[in-house]
């Protein structure tokens, strides 16, 4: 008899398992979860001194890869949600600051490709469920603005790649409060609902039209009930799946239930994260219990930064910071605006355990999924131009092919990323937290910041001065990526619009 070494058994075992998988780990199910105003200090897996219980995103992180320094491409919800879906820049786009409201026209042309259309090309169901804010086509009464609740809702997320969707258009405090089920709208709303700021600090929402079956306090249940139906329906089925879960919470109306109310023993706010992670765990249950987990790739991240509404004070009486010790918050350009947590679990493709600085943006997941299932994009034209791929911080490699990274504020700054140096095109913060933009340009501030994120990650000493070549380096790097019309190789294509970055009384270098 011959005898075979351990490493020969080795290699067999691993070619078998090669293939008899490689079919299979081509097209993994997909879930993605994109919390809503949830700091990088929010979440244990990406802050050691997290003073708020997320054991359940822990597991998944302990489990799969964490990402320290991913971002999301804006500093607030809509344009975000462009990224993520279309691997590129919202400022690209017509939407050049600030947000859409709950009663917006869609953002997104169905000629644009997703990454919907990609999966959906490749053989897999597509479904949205939860916050939308892309904006949708109500129907309206004769040409005016108001809303007939009694037609159906047009150029939804079905023109955008999903076979379904089923959400509310808007943030949660934004009117109306209804859901809409792939066009149809489920209960024609009967009154109108609000809660002031003076009625409650942390649960407020602007008054407006509700339906009888939109229940404030239950829509983040309400929206994971309905992933993991969905997840126990398609895992009978012999088609691959992409859920979109886009999250309400922990934006406002910040309304934790029983028994998640007051069980941080901070504010309502970490009450509510504490919710996020227990529904997050219940769903990779549901996937367990599916028997879908080793080849389900899920992935959980955020919007933008914490929002003030979370109340910092109070959370830095009790030691904790939303920001981890980043500098700013959501709205604005540094890193507390647009540094978010990010994690990947996907037991067949992902060695679990693994922490990575790898530069990565919510953009990437186009380009990830291109790759992930090796098909060709669904659409010709332009697609995913500022999307990199992921699968090397998979595979335990230090980078990605991402170099750069462009982050937008609220008000429309910009900076530019690479390496350790940020440059940012405003006087002040871009966004919310001091200086805003009139007060700085008051204090008479530079136009620039430059900053060094390894040497001074809260983004407190200015480096213009002292390094005025490298900031004529990254403004032409900058404006070479703008131009483009991407950030990734190729030929160069059209912006939407003419993009203007430069702050007043800053030129481009020769």
């Amino acid at each position: 008899m011959h005898k075979i070494s351990y490493s020969t058994l080795f290699f067999l075992a691993l070619f078998a398992f090669t293939v008899h998988s490689k079919e299979e780990l081509l097209r993994p199910n997909v879930i993605f979860v994109m919390a809503d105003d949830l700091g990088i200090g929010d979440v244990s897996p990406t802050n050691s001194e997290c003073k708020i219980k997320t054991p359940h995103l822990q597991s998944m992180a302990d489990q799969g890869i964490t990402f320290f320094d991913a971002h999301s491409s804006s500093a607030v919800c809509t344009p975000t949600r462009y990224g993520v879906l279309t691997g590129r820049y919202n400022w690209r786009s017509r939407l050049a600051r600030g947000v859409l409201s709950g009663t917006s026209d869609h953002l997104i042309p169905a000629t644009r490709e997703t990454v919907a259309h990609l999966l959906k090309g490749a053989g897999y169901h597509t479904q949205m469920i939860g916050k939308w804010h892309l904006g949708w086509d109500w129907g309206r009464i004769g040409k005016g603005k108001k809303i007939d609740f009694t037609k159906p809702v047009k150029n939804g997320p079905d023109i955008n790649g999903f076979k379904g969707y089923y959400g509310h258009c808007g943030s949660l405090d934004m009117p109306p409060y209804t859901w809409v089920d792939t066009g149809r709208i489920t209960a024609i709303p009967v009154r109108e609902e609000g809660v002031t700021k003076g009625q409650d600090q942390y649960g407020w929402y602007r008054k407006g039209p509700i339906s009888p079956d939109f229940k404030i306090d239950e829509v983040l249940p309400h929206l994971f009930d309905k992933s993991i139906d969905y997840v126990k329906k398609r895992a009978k089925t012999s088609d691959p799946f992409f859920l979109y879960l886009p999250l309400p919470a922990p934006h406002t109306p910040i309304v934790p239930v029983a028994p998640f109310k007051d069980a941080s023993g901070l504010n309502p706010y970490a009450d509510f994260v504490m919710q996020v992670d227990y529904h997050m765990g219940e769903l990779l249950k549901a996937v367990k219990a599916a028997g879908i987990d080793e080849n389900t790739l899920v992935f959980f991240t955020s919007d933008n930064g914490c929002s003030p509404e979370g109340n910092f004070p109070l959370l830095k009486e009790n030691g904790h910071d939303p920001s981890a010790g980043y500098r700013g918050h959501k709205a604005d350009i540094y890193e507390g605006g647009h540094r978010v947590p990010m994690i990947a679990r996907w037991p067949k493709g992902i060695a679990s355990g693994q922490k990575t600085n790898a530069l990565a943006c919510l953009t990437d997941l186009y380009a990830t999924m291109r790759d992930v299932i090796g098909k060709n994009p669904a659409k010709k034209g332009n697609i995913g131009e500022d999307s990199f791929s992921l699968i090397p911080a998979f595979q335990g490699k230090s980078e990605t092919t991402r170099k750069t990274l462009i982050s937008h504020s609220i008000g429309g700054s910009f900076s530019f990323r690479e390496g350790d140096w940020k440059l940012c095109l405003s006087a002040g913060s871009g966004g919310w937290s001091a200086p805003r933009e009139p007060a700085a340009k008051k204090q008479k501030l530079p136009p620039l910041q430059l900053f060094n994120l390894k040497s001074d990650k809260g983004e407190k000493n200015n480096l213009i001065k002292e390094n005025p070549e490298k900031v004529k380096e990254l403004l032409k790097k900058l404006n070479q990526e703008v131009s483009n019309g991407r950030a990734t190789p190729g030929n160069s294509v059209k912006n939407d619009r003419l993009v203007k970055f430069l702050p007043g009384g800053v030129s481009l270098p020769e």
